[in-house]
């Protein structure tokens, strides 16, 4: 059957789908108007979003070209890569995911893996190579709902041990603590730099997850409200998720807890002991090698 390419759906940022102050953008559509066989193309030009299809039938191309800041420039021998992740929604049916780059299909996420619970996925490119994520309905006898739908997030800063410990990424690094350096980059370039104590640890052995539970002495950064006044006394608590495989357990004493919003998630990056860190700055400080000023108060 010859393939059929559908309509062009192209989302821009200055348009009501998709602000450029927030960083988002979405698409939603249904199978139903869609030839079989064809393969509908859809173009999003923003940092993070989601896409829902309704009724999945034939296929959707979508092109990703978010307008980002690698932190490199063309002209650099190992430009950063840019690195997309997408989290499936928990009711996702009737299609699988793939990463076509030059015109080769590697699949990233099953309709059977996405069915067990809500899935992460990530893959990576260098920014003047072209990807698409293909999305390909699968075949069912009944005709019941189902709905593919997931949430992605682009960004060009993403570099161990700071990236999505997750899934087909290179997890390398990710449980091992961060040296001086990392450590001084981290306060610098986080989505949140909090200063507190571990109130406990929880185990999610399903999804393969540790979750901090912190009581904050002091937010020196964050991106969202993650952490928040609680109790009569006003302190604020919050959690930051990790790899259950790293083993955090809880100890006493104050940590400075550094890391990055994932789909409305505090993730860890570093997460010295503050006396240690209070020595790693005055030391960086003294030598005129610290990447930025941290009050200390």
């Amino acid at each position: 059957m010859p393939l059929v390419l559908g309509l062009l759906c192209l989302i821009l940022l200055d348009t009501a789908l998709c602000s450029y102050s927030e960083d988002q953008c979405s698409w939603r559509g249904s199978g139903l108007s869609q030839e079989s066989g064809s393969v509908e193309q859809i173009s999003l030009h923003c940092a993070e979003g989601s896409l829902e299809w309704l009724y999945p039938a034939g296929a959707l191309r979508l092109s990703l070209f978010p307008r980002l800041s690698t932190g490199s420039s063309s002209k650099e021998k190992n430009p950063r890569r840019v690195t997309a992740c997408i989290k499936s929604s928990s009711s996702f049916r009737g299609a699988q995911i793939y990463v076509e780059r030059d015109g080769v299909l590697e699949l990233l996420l099953s309709e059977a893996a996405a069915a067990l619970q809500p899935k992460v996925r990530c893959f990576s490119w260098l920014p003047k190579e072209k990807v698409a994520l293909f999305l390909q309905s699968t075949l069912h006898q009944d005709i019941s709902r189902r709905i593919a739908a997931f949430r992605y997030e682009l960004r060009g800063d993403w570099n161990s041990p700071f990236s999505w410990p997750s899934s087909n990424l290179s997890t390398e690094g990710t449980c091992r603590p961060c040296n001086n350096t990392e450590i001084l980059m981290a306060v610098c370039t986080s989505d949140f730099v909090i200063r507190g104590n571990i109130r406990s640890v929880s185990n999610n052995v399903d999804l393969q997850e540790s979750i901090i539970n912190v009581s904050a002495t002091r937010i020196h950064r964050q991106k969202f409200a993650l952490f928040q006044p609680v109790g009569k006394y006003g302190k604020s608590a919050g959690s930051i998720r990790t790899l259950l495989r790293c083993g955090v357990k809880p100890g006493p004493g104050s940590f400075l807890f550094t890391g990055w919003l994932h789909f409305g998630e505090a993730w860890l990056s570093c997460a010295p002991r503050y006396k240690d860190f209070r020595q790693i700055y005055e030391d960086a400080r003294q030598a005129h090698e610290n990447p930025c000023e941290v009050s200390l108060d």
